[in-house]
């Protein structure tokens, strides 16, 4: 078996026509400076809703959804991503805190 890319088994990025370019030092550095301001964002939103014992569960919802909207301006084209990595950790702080079904 080979690992290497099949004809005609394009990325869904190359299946419109479009190829991947490498990306440059500065927007692989940029890349990286907005993936970090996600991770901290979602960290503090994670810990105020855990910790903030006055916060309510609408306020929390409210914040949760302005971090989806959030990560989602940054990365316009990632919703799975978010929907995989972020959101399951999310919905668990919500049902555990707020003992949600």
């Amino acid at each position: 078996m080979s690992w290497e890319p099949q004809p005609g088994s394009g990325s869904p990025d190359t299946l419109n026509g479009e190829t991947d370019k490498p990306q440059s030092p500065e927007e692989l550095q940029e890349e990286a400076r907005k993936i970090r301001r996600l991770q901290m964002v979602v960290n503090m939103v994670t810990q105020v809703i855990a910790q903030d014992s006055t916060l309510g569960v609408d306020e929390a919802s409210e914040m949760v959804a302005d971090t989806r909207r959030l990560a989602l301006g940054m990365f316009p084209d990632k919703e799975l991503a978010f929907n995989l990595i972020f959101w399951p950790r999310l919905q668990r702080l919500m049902r555990e805190r707020y003992r949600m079904q």
